[in-house]
């Protein structure tokens, strides 16, 4: 005698019925009816799974490291029957075949190759424990490598060496920097002063055309070359004696009748010492019947 027994199985699960213990078939997600209790059913899931596996391994120049890995698997549907009843731990048979490529791939690798290695080590794992789960229903979809644990020492002295290279080169680019603004300050100091020469040509050949001018001016007013360079010369100096009384400066001008007569023969003398080639006639401009003589009496 036996009655028939509601049985409800999840989404992303598929029930598993056996008779007597014996694999009769599955069973879709839903509502279902088993004879009971000669009948049973067990729910398996279908969904995509994921294993973590954790590794120790030493590289080639003798660092110790943990290797963390991710294995994504799920139960082939069409072999529902092996995935559950031909293996008791498929988990511990992932994480041998993950610890099996990791132990015989790494110590061929220093640990920077090792972390520029990933992809490759990814794709070898999930080759190996595919052919590996395949034959018992199991579907590894994707390996991994998700991440590299040197020892605590390690890892300080990948950062200091790091933190060293990054002060070096930031010290060469401070450096290269430096280097720019100097030379661009020189350039522009060079161009300062080029310019500030040919400002300076500049106003003294302004200046140089405009005595041209004012000396042909008196010379056409009746005056002689020479008289025409002594005012000239005297009017400079006026001047800048007047400069001096309108800045803060001071100097000592002498005061006197015959102030005006000495300052006159100490310029014509300045003058005439400057021009050693100068005619008699430019020389002898400070007697009294001649030149300056004759201009400031």
């Amino acid at each position: 005698m036996s009655c028939f027994c509601c049985v409800c199985t999840e989404s992303g699960k598929i029930g598993v019925v056996q008779m007597f213990g014996e694999f009769t078939g599955t069973m879709d997600p839903g509502f279902g009816c088993i004879p009971w209790p000669l009948s049973n059913v067990t729910s398996v899931p279908m969904a995509l799974q994921q294993l973590h596996c954790k590794s120790e391994v030493k590289t080639k120049d003798n660092v110790t490291m943990s290797v963390i890995t991710a294995v994504q698997y799920r139960i082939n549907r069409d072999n529902v029957k092996t995935a559950v009843f031909d293996i008791v731990e498929p988990e511990k048979m992932m994480r041998a075949e993950v610890d099996s490529i990791l132990r015989s791939t790494l110590p061929s690798m220093d640990l920077d190759e090792a972390y520029e290695a990933k992809e490759k080590m990814n794709s070898n794992i999930l080759g190996s424990v595919r052919a590996a789960m395949d034959k018992f229903g199991y579907d590894i979809r994707k390996v991994l490598i998700t991440d590299l644990l040197p020892e605590r020492s390690i890892l300080n002295a990948m950062n200091e060496i790091n933190a060293a290279k990054r002060n070096r080169q930031a010290a060469f680019e401070r450096g290269e920097a430096d280097k720019v603004l100097k030379i661009k300050a020189s350039e522009a100091d060079a161009e300062a002063k080029r310019l500030a020469g040919v400002g300076m040509a500049s106003m003294r050949a302004a200046i140089a055309q405009g005595m041209k001018d004012s000396i042909g001016f008196m010379k056409e007013s009746g005056m002689s070359e020479g008289e025409a360079q002594h005012m000239m010369i005297m009017t400079q100096y006026l001047d800048t004696l007047k400069e001096f009384a309108n800045s803060k400066s001071s100097i000592m001008v002498p005061h006197g009748p015959s102030a005006v007569s000495d300052i006159a023969a100490q310029i014509r003398d300045g003058f005439a010492n400057v021009h050693p080639n100068a005619s008699p006639g430019q020389q002898d401009m400070g007697s009294p019947k001649t030149g300056m003589g004759r201009l400031f009496g």
